[in-house]
């Protein structure tokens, strides 16, 4: 019969053991594992809200783009390269443009010195920002824009003093409803409102401004209208092309009088400094995710000092070293994540509210969210590293006379 060994067996301990001392750990101290927890959700809500407005953002832009196309050009006079004055587009500007073969439609509009207010008892000087536009009746439809209310002008109504006002220009003026017939003092005299546009996303210009007709210009205004920007809808598949003879086509002259643009590129700009704008927030919210780690790491130090008698005792019943470092690292990734589910709670809330509240359609990257559970769990999984070895580093004597 062999002698009994007097060498104890190693403990073991089941993964699942391992989660239950762990939540039984961080169970009794609920408010200070809230609070730790808090500070990665606030990272991370940080981070995914930011995700989630740009990204509803940017699908917001590409989706105007695709409505209103990118084919869209503008011509407008420059200076005169040795005077340094203000050049004028020829009277035959537009007509020659259209004979371009690619180019599907073009419209002009001229800059009337006139102002509009809601009564002729508001003094000129007072024009809440808004512009008097003589326009062509076609302009709608080479802008791809809609009438919110009302109709647009054509062939007959351009001929009287009606007017139709862009949507900005219609709520500067305090009018919402054309149910009834409305008026408003444009020039000298009064205007029938015909129409109120929908918002213009490429021309802000046209949403600031109340439109009329350039026969009712000449007749009831007394002004001759000089064309000041044609719009250009050429095709597609030659748009470079179109844009590249614009300038000699609309002023054969003097070309280089000539500016075209395309208002597309404004908006691509917008695109482009919003993701600029994101990459500085996700900078922020990843500091915040960091200071939520430290956070981690702070309560996963005054766990150990706290449990020394604890962590003594279970040395002593058979715990290895591994097992201990486990408990603890296991209890930084259980307040992590749960940090981080509230984080993509949070974050997804706010994004979701504020793409509401601009009248986007909410978008959330899977990706994204993803992303950032994964991060929380790879900063509270590093952050109780150090504070698991140094509870696994304790002997049990030291501990048990330490508690």
């Amino acid at each position: 019969m062999s002698a009994p060994s007097s060498v104890l067996p190693s403990g073991r301990l089941r993964h699942a053991d391992t989660v239950r001392v762990a939540v039984s750990g961080l169970a009794a101290h609920r408010l200070r594992s809230a609070m730790t927890a808090l500070g990665i959700a606030i990272g991370i809500a940080a981070m995914l809200s930011v995700v989630s407005i740009s990204d509803a953002s940017r699908t917001s832009l590409l989706s105007v783009l695709d409505r209103l196309g990118t084919n869209l050009l503008e011509v407008a006079p420059g200076h005169d390269l040795f005077t340094g004055q203000a050049a004028a587009l020829p009277d035959d500007a537009r007509s020659m443009i259209e004979r371009v073969g690619p180019v599907e439609s073009a419209a002009s509009v001229a800059v009337l010195d006139c102002s509009v207010r809601r009564t002729d008892l508001i003094s000129p000087q007072e024009t809440g920002g808004i512009s008097v536009l003589a326009a062509d009746t076609d302009l709608l439809q080479t802008l791809r824009g809609s009438v919110g209310a009302g109709r647009f002008l054509d062939a007959a109504t351009e001929r009287y003093p009606t007017v139709v006002l862009g949507a900005v220009a219609a709520s500067r003026l305090g009018i919402v409803d054309l149910g009834a017939p409305v008026q408003v003092w444009l020039g000298d005299q009064w205007f029938t409102v015909l129409g109120i546009l929908s918002p213009m996303p490429l021309d802000p210009e046209i949403d600031r401004s109340a439109l009329v007709g350039f026969d009712a210009a000449r007749d009831y205004l007394g002004l001759t209208p000089e064309v000041s920007t044609i719009y250009v809808r050429a095709r597609p598949d030659a748009l470079n092309d179109v844009r590249a003879v614009l300038a000699a086509t609309a002023n054969p002259a003097h070309p280089e009088e000539v500016l075209v643009s395309r208002p597309s590129d404004a908006v691509e700009a917008r695109a482009a400094a919003a993701g600029t704008f994101t990459g500085l927030l996700l900078g922020l919210g990843a500091v915040a995710l960091l200071v939520g780690g430290l956070g981690v790491a702070n309560a996963m130090l005054m766990a150990v000092l706290e449990r020394r008698s604890e962590i003594g005792l279970r040395r002593a019943l058979g715990a290895t070293r591994i097992h201990i470092a486990r408990q603890f690292v296991v209890e930084s990734l259980v307040l992590a994540g749960l940090g981080g589910l509230a984080g993509v709670g949070i974050g997804s809330s706010i994004g979701a509210a504020y793409a509401v509240s601009q009248g986007w359609v909410p978008s959330l990257p899977l990706a994204g969210v993803a992303a950032a559970f994964v991060g929380s769990l790879l900063v509270g999984g590093g952050a109780g590293l150090y504070p698991a070895l140094r509870a696994a580093a304790l002997a049990p004597t030291e501990a048990l006379r330490g508690g």
